[in-house]
C-alpha cells in the first residue's frame, strides 16, 4: 500500500488515523499541521511521519509515491492552504480528498486542479469520528471524470474504517448535518438529565438512555424490520412507551430535528462562501 499524505492533524486525522491502524494499515502516513505538537502526539501514538511544514510534506509525499493527499483543516483555512500548495511548487498526488464539510468540488477544483496544470483530480468525503473504532460512517462523493479505479480507492481506503456511502454532492451538506454522533450524544445526555430529574441515579440514568438508542439501533439492524414495525411493536397503545412518545411530539420533537438539521445546513452552506 502506498502512502497517504494528510494536511491537518486534528480530531478527524487523529480518529481515521487510529481507525486504519486498528484495521492492520501499516501504510506509511505523513502528517502536517501548523501546530506540531498534534503531529508530535501522532506520531508517539501512531508511528506517523512528522513533516515540518507544508513543502517538506509534500516533498515527502513526491519521494514516498504518495497515491492520496488528505485536506483534514477547517473550512475556513481551505482556500489559503489550497493556494500554499500551489505556491509550493512541488508535484502533489494527483488523487486528493477533502474532509471539510461545506466547501464544494468546484472551490477545491478552482483551487488546485487541472487548471495548476498538475492534474489534480478531487473527491469529498465526511468520515464520522467513530471511525476510532472501525465503526464510523463516511459519505463520499467524486469530482467529474474521476477514474473508476481512484474511485475505488477512495472507496476502500474509508471502507477501512466502516461502511461507506456515495451520494450526490447536491445531498451532502444534508447528510453532513445528519449524521453525526453529535445526535446520539446530545440525545443520551438529554434523555439522562430527565431521568435523573424523574428520580434516577445518574449511572442508572445513562445506562437506562445508552439501551434506548444504542440496543434498539442495533435491534432495528439485525431484524430486518422497519422502524414503523418496531415502533408498533415496542409501544402498547395506552402503554407508557406510548405515552411518552406522544408527549414529546406534542412538545416539538420533530420540529426541534428538523429545526437543528436546516441549521447544520445553512452553517455547511456558509462554509461554501467562506
Amino acid at each position: 500500500m502506498k502512502a497517504v499524505v494528510f494536511l491537518g492533524g486534528g480530531r478527524i486525522t487523529a480518529a481515521l488515523i487510529a481507525g486504519l491502524r486498528l484495521a492492520g494499515d501499516r501504510r506509511p502516513m505523513v502528517v502536517h499541521d501548523r501546530n506540531p505538537g498534534k503531529v508530535r502526539a501522532l506520531r508517539r501514538e501512531f508511528g506517523v511521519e512528522a513533516a515540518r511544514d507544508l513543502k517538506s510534506a509534500l516533498l515527502r509525499a513526491e519521494a514516498l509515491r504518495a497515491e492520496m493527499l488528505i485536506v483534514a483543516v477547517r473550512p475556513g483555512s481551505v482556500a489559503e492552504l489550497l493556494e500554499e500548495i500551489a505556491a509550493c511548487g512541488v508535484r502533489t498526488p494527483k488523487l486528493c480528498v477533502s474532509l471539510a464539510a461545506g466547501i464544494p468540488l468546484k472551490k477545491l477544483r478552482a483551487g488546485l486542479g487541472l487548471g495548476t496544470g498538475g492534474g489534480v483530480r478531487w473527491a469529498r468525503a465526511m468520515p464520522s469520528p467513530v471511525c476510532r473504532i472501525g465503526h464510523g460512517l463516511t459519505a463520499v462523493t467524486y469530482d467529474r471524470g474521476l477514474s473508476l479505479a481512484d474511485r475505488g480507492q477512495v472507496r476502500e481506503f474509508f471502507e477501512l474504517v466502516g461502511p461507506v456511502l456515495e451520494i450526490p454532492e447536491t445531498r451532502f451538506d444534508a447528510f453532513s448535518a445528519a449524521y453525526s454522533p453529535s445526535h446520539g450524544y446530545h440525545a443520551l445526555a438529554t434523555l439522562g438529565a430527565a431521568a435523573e430529574a424523574a428520580g434516577l441515579d445518574r449511572k442508572t440514568a445513562l445506562a437506562a438512555g445508552a439501551h434506548a438508542f444504542a440496543e434498539a439501533i442495533r435491534y432495528w439492524r439485525e431484524s430486518g424490520l422497519s422502524l414503523a414495525e418496531l415502533l408498533h411493536e415496542a409501544a402498547t397503545p395506552g402503554g407508557i412507551a406510548a405515552a411518552t412518545m406522544e408527549a414529546m411530539n406534542r412538545c416539538g420533537y420533530e420540529r426541534a430535528a428538523t429545526a437543528g438539521l436546516r441549521a447544520g445546513i445553512r452553517r455547511a452552506r456558509l462554509n461554501a462562501r467562506l
